[in-house]
């Protein structure tokens, strides 16, 4: 059994910063791709950035410049880091790992970012 755990959501003002992460524990053999991904109310849920094991990132046009997607492969943790947050971030945001050849979500954390 693979277990995720995220934290780090909250409420922030227009222009703050929060610190996402997602800790994997359970039995791991390994780990590959790490992702971030947000839902919206009414929307469909959307990828934000994405990490390689290797380290190669990607990220969606709206975040670009603004989110830091890293990861810690001794702690089978990946991060976001979220700067100069738009109320247009609200969201609920997952974590996505693959592990074991298998793909697991997060619970979701909410962040809202509202004045």
């Amino acid at each position: 059994q693979v277990q995720l755990v995220e934290s780090g959501g909250g409420l922030v003002q227009p222009g703050g910063s929060l610190r996402l992460s997602c800790a994997a524990s359970g039995n791991i053999r390994s780990i590959n791709g790490m992702g971030w991904y947000r839902q919206a109310p009414g929307k469909q849920r959307d990828v934000v950035a994405t990490i390689t094991r290797g380290g190669s990132t990607n990220y969606a046009d709206s975040v670009k410049g603004r989110f830091t997607i890293s990861r810690d492969n001794a702690k089978n943790t990946v991060y976001l880091q979220m700067n100069s947050l738009k109320p247009e971030d609200t969201a609920v945001y997952y974590c996505r790992l693959a592990v074991n050849s298998r793909l697991y979500w997060g619970q979701g954390t909410q962040v809202t970012v509202s004045s």
